[in-house]
Order: C-alpha cells, then sequence, then structure tokens
C-alpha cells in the first residue's frame, strides 16, 4: 500500500481493468542515437501556439500581491500565508532593513543584501524585502561551507545579512567577523510580527525597476569558480512573463517545492512564476520521497497540480516506487491519479536520462517536460506543453529568445542555424540573446567581455545538435568531450548508456590524459544500488552492446557517492580531483599511469 495516504483501493470500487488506455503505449524510444538518426522531427510540426509578448512588465512580482488579498500564497510546516499576509510582513523587513543601514524607506541603490532561508514562507518574505529595500538580493545555500559563504558574501560585497530563524547560529558569527548587521527572523509562524503599521501605508518610491539589479545568484562551479550572476528586474521579469504564457501558469495553480531554491531554475520557475499569477506554492523543508509521492497523491487540499525538479530528485522518486509501492492495483491507481491531477511536470537544471524519462512516463502517464536553461540566461529552450513530445529533446527557443549555433568560435563568427533558419541537421555551440540575458558577472568585467560576441550573443559553452528544428542536448565543450585518440568522446551520451545498466544507480564519465601517450583515457566513475558488485571486464561486455568500441571505457572506480554542486549537477572537477588523488597513489586497474591535469577553465 501507498505509507500514508488515505486510499480506497477495493477492486469492486475501482475498475482498474478499464483504466489501461491508449497512452500506455505511447511510443517511447529506447535508443537516443537511433531515435536522433531516424525520425522525421519536421512532420510532428513543433511549434509554440503563443505569439510572444513584445512588453515586458518591468516591475517586481510583489506589485501584484495585493490584488491578491486574503487567497493563499503559501503552505509551508508552519501554516498557510496569504497574499496580504507576505507583502505586509516584507515592507516591514524592508524598512528594518533600511534602518539598520541608515537609509530612507526604499532608497538603497541596489546594496546587495545576502539572505538564508528555509523552504518555507520566510524565503518569499526575505527576498521581496531586499527588493522593497531597493537592495539587490544574494541568496545563500544552507549547505555551503562556512569559508564558501564568507567567499560570497565578501565577492558580492553585502550590505547587510538576513537569516532566517534555524540559520542565524550560521550567519550571526560571519557578520560579527565581517563587521556586517545582520538581522534575524523570527520563527515562520511568527512572521506576521515583522508587519510595522509605520511602514503599511508607506509607497515604494522606487520607479525605474527595468534596469535595476535584481539579483545575484552564484554559479554552481562545475565548469569554473562559482560567479556571481547578476540579473536586473528587466531580465527577471522577461523569464517570468515567457513561462507563465508558455506553460500556462494561472491563479488555480498548485505547485510543490522539495528542492532547495538557491538557483535560477527553482527562484524563478518554481517560485515567482506562480507568485506573479496568484498561484498557490506548498513547501516542503527538504526533499524526502515519501513525503513527496505522499503530497503530490494526498486528498488534502489544494491538491498540487505542478510539480518541478531536477533529474536526480525524479531517480530518488522513481526508486521510491519501486521499492514501496509493489503491487499492481496500487500502481494503476498513481498512474490514473496522477495523470488526471497533475498537469505540469518539468525536469531542468540538468540532462534528463532516457531511461529516467521512459520510466516516469510509465509510472505516471505523464511525459516529462524537458527544458534547458543556465543561471546567465534562465530558461531558453523547452518542449512544448502541448504538442509532439520528443524524448531527450531539449526542445525549441522559447518566445522572445534568439539561438545561433556556431561551430567554430575561434575562427569567426559564422553562424550555421538561428531561430529561422530550416537547417536538416546541424551541431556545434549553441549561443543566446533575448531580455532574459544576465547584464554581467559580478566584478568580473573581462569574463563577462569574453562571455559575449561583439555583438552581443552569450556563449553557453553548451554543444547542442538541431535536427529539423528540434535542439537536442549534447553536453558542456570544457567538461563533457573527452579526445581518446582519434575519436571524440561524448561523456553525456555515455552517460545516458550506462544508466540503463539495472546495477548502476549513478555515473559520471570523465578523462585524464595519459602519460606518453595520445589524448586522454576513459574513466567511468559508478555509484551502485544496494549491495551489487560491478567489475570492468563485465561491464565492458555489457557495454558493447549499447557503446561504440572507442567508447568503453579502460577505467572504472566505484564510489559511495558522486560529488554533486547545489543544482544537483555532477561535480567533475571535484570528481576529477578525487580520482587523480586515487590514482596518483596507486596503480590504475588498466596498469597504466597518468599526469595530473591542470586547472580547469570556465
Amino acid at each position: 500500500m501507498l505509507p500514508g495516504l488515505p486510499l480506497v483501493c477495493r477492486a469492486s470500487k475501482w475498475k482498474l481493468s478499464l483504466w489501461k488506455s491508449a497512452q500506455d503505449r505511447i511510443y517511447c524510444q529506447r535508443h537516443a542515437r537511433q531515435f536522433l538518426l531516424g525520425t522525421v522531427v519536421h512532420s510532428l510540426a513543433l511549434k509554440w501556439t503563443k505569439a510572444p509578448s513584445g512588453t515586458i512588465i518591468h516591475t517586481p512580482v510583489f506589485n501584484s500581491a495585493p490584488a491578491f488579498g486574503d487567497k493563499v500564497a503559501v503552505i509551508d510546516g508552519s501554516g498557510k500565508y496569504s497574499y496580504k499576509q507576505l507583502y505586509c510582513s516584507s515592507l516591514g523587513l524592508a524598512g528594518r532593513i533600511n534602518t539598520a543601514l541608515n537609509s530612507d524607506f526604499g532608497s538603497l541603490e541596489g546594496n546587495r543584501i545576502s539572505f538564508m532561508c528555509a523552504n518555507d514562507s520566510s524565503y518569499t518574505v526575505a527576498l521581496w524585502a531586499a527588493w522593497m529595500s531597493g537592495g539587490t538580493a544574494v541568496p545563500l545555500y544552507q549547505e555551503h561551507p562556512l569559508s564558501e559563504l564568507e567567499d560570497i558574501i565578501s565577492d558580492s560585497q553585502t550590505s547587510l545579512l538576513v537569516a532566517g530563524c534555524s540559520y542565524a547560529e550560521i550567519l550571526e558569527p560571519v557578520a560579527k567577523r565581517l563587521g556586517l548587521p545582520c538581522l534575524t527572523l523570527p520563527p515562520t509562524a511568527e512572521l506576521c510580527n515583522l508587519s510595522d503599521e509605520d511602514y503599511q501605508e508607506k509607497e515604494i518610491p522606487i520607479t525605474d525597476w527595468a534596469g535595476r539589479p535584481a539579483m545575484i545568484v552564484y554559479t554552481g562551479g562545475t565548469t569554473g569558480t562559482p560567479k556571481g550572476v547578476l540579473h536586473t528586474f528587466n531580465s527577471i521579469q522577461a523569464m517570468v512573463q515567457c513561462l507563465v504564457s508558455e506553460w500556462a501558469w494561472h491563479s488555480r495553480d498548485v505547485i510543490l517545492h522539495a528542492v532547495p531554491l538557491n538557483h535560477l531554475y527553482g527562484i524563478v520557475n518554481k517560485l515567482l512564476c506562480p507568485l506573479s499569477v496568484g498561484a498557490t506554492c506548498v513547501m516542503l523543508p527538504d526533499f524526502q520521497p515519501q513525503q513527496v509521492w505522499e503530497t503530490l497523491l494526498g486528498s488534502k487540499p489544494p491538491m498540487v497540480t505542478v510539480f518541478m525538479a531536477m533529474p536526480t530528485v525524479y531517480s530518488e522518486l522513481i526508486r521510491y516506487y519501486d521499492q514501496h509501492y509493489t503491487e499492481n492495483f496500487v500502481k494503476e491507481f498513481i498512474k490514473v491519479l496522477y495523470k488526471d491531477r497533475i498537469r505540469l511536470t518539468v525536469s531542468g537544471s540538468d540532462a534528463l536520462p532516457l531511461a529516467v524519462l521512459e520510466r516516469w512516463k510509465k509510472i505516471t502517464g505523464r511525459n516529462l517536460l524537458e527544458c534547458y536553461g543556465l543561471t546567465e540566461i534562465g530558461v531558453a529552450l523547452s518542449s512544448p506543453l502541448k504538442g509532439p513530445h520528443l524524448p531527450g529533446a531539449i526542445g525549441l527557443p522559447l518566445p522572445n529568445v534568439e539561438v545561433q549555433i556556431i561551430r567554430d568560435l575561434d575562427t569567426g563568427f559564422t553562424p550555421s542555424v538561428d531561430n529561422d533558419q530550416n537547417t536538416q541537421q546541424t551541431e556545434g555551440q549553441l549561443l543566446v540573446r533575448g531580455p532574459s540575458v544576465f547584464k554581467e558577472y559580478w566584478n568580473r568585467p573581462e569574463e563577462t567581455r569574453q562571455s559575449f560576441t561583439a555583438d552581443g550573443w552569450f556563449k553557453t559553452g553548451d554543444r547542442v545538435v538541431c535536427i529539423d528544428g528540434v535542439y537536442w542536448l549534447m553536453g558542456h565543450t570544457s567538461v563533457d568531450g573527452i579526445q581518446s585518440g582519434i575519436h571524440m568522446v561524448n561523456t553525456l551520451k555515455m552517460e545516458q548508456s550506462l544508466l540503463a545498466h539495472r546495477d548502476i544507480r549513478d555515473v559520471a564519465v570523465i578523462g585524464i590524459p595519459q602519460m606518453g601517450s595520445w589524448g586522454e583515457d576513459i574513466i567511468i566513475a559508478v555509484q551502485l544500488e544496494n549491495d551489487q558488485i560491478v567489475n570492468l571486464p563485465k561491464l565492458k561486455k555489457w557495454a558493447r552492446d549499447s557503446v561504440v568500441p572507442y567508447n568503453i571505457p579502460k577505467i572504472l572506480v566505484q564510489m559511495d557517492k558522486l560529488p554533486r554542486n547545489h543544482m544537483g549537477k555532477i561535480n567533475k572537477k571535484d570528481l576529477l580531483l578525487c580520482i587523480e588523488t586515487g590514482i596518483l597513489s596507486n596503480h590504475s586497474p588498466s596498469g597504466k599511469k597518468h599526469k595530473r591535469r591542470g586547472n580547469t577553465k570556465d
């Protein structure tokens, strides 16, 4: 049975045999390579159904809150909070921020306000208050070590810290060491105590929102040193308005939060979008598979209609499902209920393994809508909400987003495909331009300059292939390509194939330079399912059925857990250091010794 769920599953009541329908037989391609080569994509006529809006409303999301009044905005472990309550609490905190910095209400000139809050109503209050005070919000991640927190606070030139009640013991000592003021919030259940009549009647004096700095979000550091990405209210609102339109957000929606809110995917897609239309956010303190399943399928109103997460979250939900929901009638119940109730399920922040996509479809009867985005640009490409879904594709450019594919930036800016061209097949680095693109890397003018072409295209560093107008992610140019002999190995494809192995729970493929040899040796690092054993000869034999010969790995490293950043992406820099340290002190399984690779550049 489903733990904790109020299910009535009597066979006489539920006619399970009637629930099997044509959607269970929808085609799911198992071999992405064959699918790419063998499918006539343009015949499916993928396109956006709505014309892009030419007008961006530059004012922050909180400006809409008074119109939603007593409607429930957030539900968390301490209760329900209306839009009015969040707005009034944010005004009160903004006043306290201005007072602490000896400034008039709303008069800060973009001063950085760093905050650390739980996944609950306090997060929204801190974010809105930073903006209402005239400041620039800098979200901090609870799991970062103190040294990294101090680096971010110092790099962003933070003027004031805001600590959620449970994080005061972390931030207050940091503030003292750095000589900064720190405001500690009351417990989430008492956030209304922040409301102050002195500020309730005050109008925020800011009118020129568009070009003002809104937020500095630090990158995950998977391809280099974390950098502060500065977004203006113009770019933030461009993201919000586009996704609200294309993913059909409305006030009746209820989204479930179960992952940290320190990255753009969570902040914009999962918080600002629903709050901009008067929807409701159900916020869990952290990710627990059982709690997520129970909330998604529970009968207590308001019932969830939207869920968004990273591929690793979906993998864990599938694993919990397989372990606990074993009876056929329970599986059928979940499938029918989920398909009837959840209108939108999105996977983002990292490449979605095809095996996960197919398994989720089988479990829930719903496609995982795939999208592509970065901290610097928000979501730029997405599969359409309505229309054909191509497994493994990241879709097509969103309205108001321009894209180019460049084969070789070193030889000059020579576009090979853009939004308007109907090229059969083109592969190269993806460039993006549009109103959602960030302004700059904070205090890094040279890196900002190098990240754009002369005419304003942002270099994503990601390789994509465009087939008949639909885009497929091939990996990052700096970490997902290995030169092995005369062959260039796509590690993203290899990882997708290896995840189909029943004993592999998580996997990463990297290259390490060979001593006195040509190119790099292919290393796979695996996290196995419980009590499973996989050795290199058996894995090589298995891989020959799905991996081309020159992609067969030479070294296998088993790990308890692969290093991931706060967005759930595998940190291949850290992984490489771990593996190199081991290899330098011992002979590798292939009998070769390897030289140490230099520092990875961004």
